[in-house]
């Protein structure tokens, strides 16, 4: 499933597949040891879709999906970083004082 076609076309399988199961709370649907298979194949091609849109390969394991995507958005965040970094503060230049003024007229 590619993640374009999910958007554009019927509703992605993850969401029939929660159709499914009206009654169901999401606690409930969503334990790890509890969710039905129908749902569970439906994250794990949507898994896919997105995974894909992020580089070629699977990623093995969701530790590697996560340092994956972190590492791309440090990337993504730096030039924003640097940007914004705070200047180094500069010493000013003390104005000397001014003669003061005087209303004379000849």
């Amino acid at each position: 499933m590619h993640l374009h076609r999910a958007a554009s076309g019927p509703l992605p399988p993850g969401f029939t597949a929660r159709a499914a199961h009206p009654d169901g709370t999401l606690a409930d649907l969503y334990d790890s040891h509890l969710i039905p298979p129908n749902l569970r194949r439906a994250h794990q091609a949507l898994d896919r879709a997105v995974d894909r849109c992020y580089r070629r390969t699977r990623f093995t394991t969701e530790r590697e999906r996560v340092e994956h995507l972190f590492a791309l958005y440090e990337r993504l965040q730096a030039p924003l970083a640097a940007k914004s970094a705070p200047r180094p503060r500069t010493r000013r230049r003390r104005l000397q004082p001014r003669a003061p003024y005087t209303d004379s007229k000849p």
